[in-house]
């Protein structure tokens, strides 16, 4: 989760100052990340010719959520921008979990209403309402990452499955970057924040996602995830320079609780 919020962080730090392109970012975050997830994973057949399931909808996904990702964030603040995104994760997989057949204990659903309050918290009243396309791109990322978090916990094999989505989405986001070439801007500042994101916090940190999933059920692991609009607000404060208030610190101890008791109430069913 701390990988996730870093990654709001990042992208939010290099797109606000104009450092990089939306599009650029993108391209240089899958690119970096498939790089890295090849040194990782090491040059094999299965890299060539990969076997793994679901391989082409995965890239899809992560396509999607990573350019609609970066155009929104040049509007949005991280933690409006990551509260957006987490929102959206939860209303697709607990749809898709509960579509599925998956049921929670009452505890589970009070924790769950008690996180969503404090989301509620954190944003109103007092807030200016984000911008509205803006606000669509990063609901659009978070339902592909809900989608992508899902085909996940399918994945027999967390460093390949991860390897093989950033190797053929990176192609398509190179084809984004020609599309858009006319908003072409690259510094050296925002090219090392696209890469760090995409090494480290995007490549990395996914192989660590997808091989937690595989023991989380999709309830849990949408509630888990509730907790990164929190982090992300708070390295908004730290990196950002935003304002921390009562009601973030509120906010945060009803996410936090919440997923808590969710969470420990369906590991007890």
């Amino acid at each position: 989760m701390t990988a996730f919020a870093a990654n709001s962080i990042l992208c939010r730090l290099a797109l606000r100052g104009g450092a990089i392109d939306p599009a650029s970012f993108t391209t240089l975050r899958l690119a970096s990340g498939a790089v890295m997830l090849l040194l990782v994973s090491g040059v094999r057949s299965s890299w060539i010719r990969p076997q793994l399931e679901h391989r082409g909808l995965n890239a899809a996904m992560l396509f999607l959520y990573a350019a609609a990702f970066s155009f929104a964030y040049v509007k949005l603040s991280a933690g409006m921008g990551a509260l957006v995104l987490f929102g959206s994760v939860q209303v697709t997989m607990m749809a898709i979990a509960l579509f599925s057949g998956e049921r929670l204990p009452p505890w589970s659903w009070a924790g769950f209403a008690l996180a969503l309050s404090g989301l509620v918290v954190l944003t109103f009243p007092g807030l200016t309402a984000p911008p509205l396309v803006a606000s669509l791109l990063m609901a659009t990322a978070g339902v592909a990452w809900g989608v992508y978090s899902i085909l996940g916990r399918r994945s027999s094999s967390a460093l390949l499955s991860t390897a093989h989505s950033f190797q053929f989405a990176a192609p398509v986001a190179v084809l984004l970057s020609l599309l858009t070439w006319r908003d072409l801007h690259l510094s050296g500042t925002g090219m090392a924040l696209a890469v760090a994101s995409g090494a480290v916090t995007s490549g990395l940190g996914y192989v660590i996602w997808y091989a937690a999933l595989r023991g989380l059920s999709a309830t849990s692991a949408a509630l888990t995830q509730l907790t990164v609009p929190v982090l992300a607000a708070l390295g908004g404060v730290v990196v950002l320079s935003e304002s921390i208030g009562w009601r973030l610190l509120l906010s945060g101890a009803m996410i936090l609780g919440g997923v808590t008791i969710a969470l420990t109430s369906a590991r007890r069913r």
